[in-house]
């Protein structure tokens, strides 16, 4: 995941939940059930300035009914340790309480064996640093859910999708089955929908402009895609009644997307 254009918007990224936990906001404003994300670039919020790029948790509130709120704390360029170790879990920790959600993606940073600050081993600091969002959530009543890391745009000379995040997704997997923790397979989701698109169609949903090719992070279409993945297995998967969830089968307008200014 390229961190030299967004890592000068991350750090604005980064001070908004860090802020609302300085001013009490966060507490406030929890006056109803709430699904957090925890992740890296692929869900987080995009301010003006890297439009049009888009994090699918910008879309997911699309497809949930205004009773569950949605707290996206996903940020540029992190991975389950770095997100932990600078304190971006215990902002949530803080907030979030009995009947909440907490879904955690991870795994692009993760993946990066040069960056010690960001690298985890999937079989093993991988997973412990995993365990930690599942019991900071479970001790506070809240359902913690591990959500695979989605699929970037790659295909071979014969137009296969090809998977890129290695033993992680497996890894996660393990974890989720050992842990009784509900698993989102976005990592097979998205892999298979881009196999469905095929290598043309899927430049339509990434974030591929005159200026930048970009076969990780989404435009409008391709956030509201793979939110509708989201929204859809946690649906599948019991974690939301179908009282919870909306339009998973109609047309979501890409006016829907905003980029607030930073």
């Amino acid at each position: 995941m390229s961190l030299s254009r967004r890592q000068v918007t991350s750090a604005a990224l980064a001070a908004v939940p860090l802020a609302l936990a300085a001013t009490g906001t966060a507490r406030a404003a929890h006056r109803r059930r709430t699904l957090y994300i925890a992740g890296d670039s692929t869900a987080a919020q995009k301010y003006a300035d890297a439009a049009p790029e888009t994090g699918w948790g910008t879309a997911l509130p699309f497809f949930l009914h205004d009773g569950l709120a949605v707290a996206n704390h996903a940020v540029n360029g992190r991975s389950s340790k770095s997100f932990i170790d600078e304190g971006r879990l215990d902002v949530i920790l803080d907030a979030i309480g009995p009947g909440d959600l907490l879904v955690v993606q991870f795994g692009h940073n993760d993946e990066k064996s040069a960056d010690p600050t960001r690298y985890t081993e999937p079989w093993t600091t991988y997973q412990d640093h995993l365990r930690q969002y599942l019991d900071g959530a479970r001790a506070r009543g809240a359902r913690p859910v591990l959500a695979t890391p989605v699929e970037r745009r790659r295909f071979d000379a014969d137009g296969n999708a090809v998977p890129t995040h290695g033993d992680y997704p497996a890894s996660m997997r393990a974890l989720a089955a050992d842990e009784h923790v509900a698993l989102l397979d976005i990592q097979a989701l998205s892999l298979a929908l881009w196999q469905r698109l095929g290598a043309e169609e899927t430049k339509k949903y990434f974030n591929w402009t005159a200026t930048e090719q970009d076969n990780t992070h989404f435009n409008p279409p391709g956030a509201i895609a793979v939110a509708r993945l989201v929204a859809a297995a946690l649906l599948r998967r019991g974690v939301l009644a179908p009282r919870d969830v909306c339009r998973l089968d109609d047309e979501i307008p890409e006016s829907w997307i905003t980029w607030p200014t930073a």
